[in-house]
């Protein structure tokens, strides 16, 4: 497989990573769930959209004492795996292709669950060129993160806790609707405005989703922003 060293500056960072043509390459996103997370000694991590394999890494890092990590994109075990044994915690770490958790083993309890998956509707992530493995969350972006909350919870122990990514480019307030209803207890630990690019900006996918408010960006000078944040949800 041919694979790409991109460069990691946030949590723990500088670190090198290998990517390959279909991985999720690290957002800013990724780099709020990062400075977001706490592990605590001892921990069990799930991964869920693992791409590189970076949260892992720092899961493991931090002081977990296993991580899993799952991701649907072709080269998922081959790449994370290679990036895993690089920074030495391939022993604590494994990786598996498939979709949100169903490749884990089925016994499987978790402290913490990284939700870290695709939550952009599907029109607009198949031209904003984030996404190489064509992957997306849905019609209003809601749809796979939902799902993911579901199956989280069946793995997350009592007193578990699951890091959750949303944003205004998404139909955000289903997602957090749901995830009252499933677990009743948010708490937002991080917030950040980021720029959109102006084809993505501009696409009539966008324009039309924002007339009906399932999306939301603000304007700064000639730039259009949308707002990441991330959430702590605990069992």
């Amino acid at each position: 497989m041919d694979t790409d060293t991109i460069r990691w500056k946030g949590r723990l960072g500088p670190i090198d990573l290998q990517v390959g043509p279909q991985t999720f390459r690290p957002t800013t996103v990724s780099a709020l769930m990062a400075e977001a997370m706490e592990v605590r000694p001892g921990d069990t991590v799930v991964d869920v959209g693992c791409g590189s394999g970076i949260l892992s890494i720092i899961a493991a890092k931090l002081g977990a004492e296993r991580v899993y990590g799952v991701d649907a994109a072709p080269g998922t075990v081959e790449i994370a795996t290679a990036n895993a044994r690089a920074h030495g915690v391939a022993d604590r770490v494994q990786f598996f292709q498939g979709d949100v958790i169903s490749p884990l083993p089925e016994d499987l309890e978790a402290d913490l669950v990284l939700g870290d998956i695709s939550g952009i509707p599907d029109e607009i992530a198949s031209v904003s060129g984030w996404f190489p493995a064509g992957l997306s969350g849905g019609p209003t972006g809601a749809e796979l993160p939902v799902r993911m909350l579901e199956e989280a919870k069946r793995i997350l122990r009592k007193g578990g806790r699951l890091l959750l990514p949303t944003g205004s480019l998404q139909d955000e307030n289903t997602i957090l609707n749901r995830a009252r209803q499933a677990f009743g207890n948010l708490r937002q630990l991080a917030e950040r405005a980021i720029p959109l690019p102006s084809t993505l900006a501009e696409h009539p996918a966008l324009t039309r989703m924002v007339k009906q408010k399932l999306v939301e960006v603000s304007r700064k000078g000639s730039r259009y922003l949308w707002t990441a944040r991330v959430w702590e949800i605990t069992v």
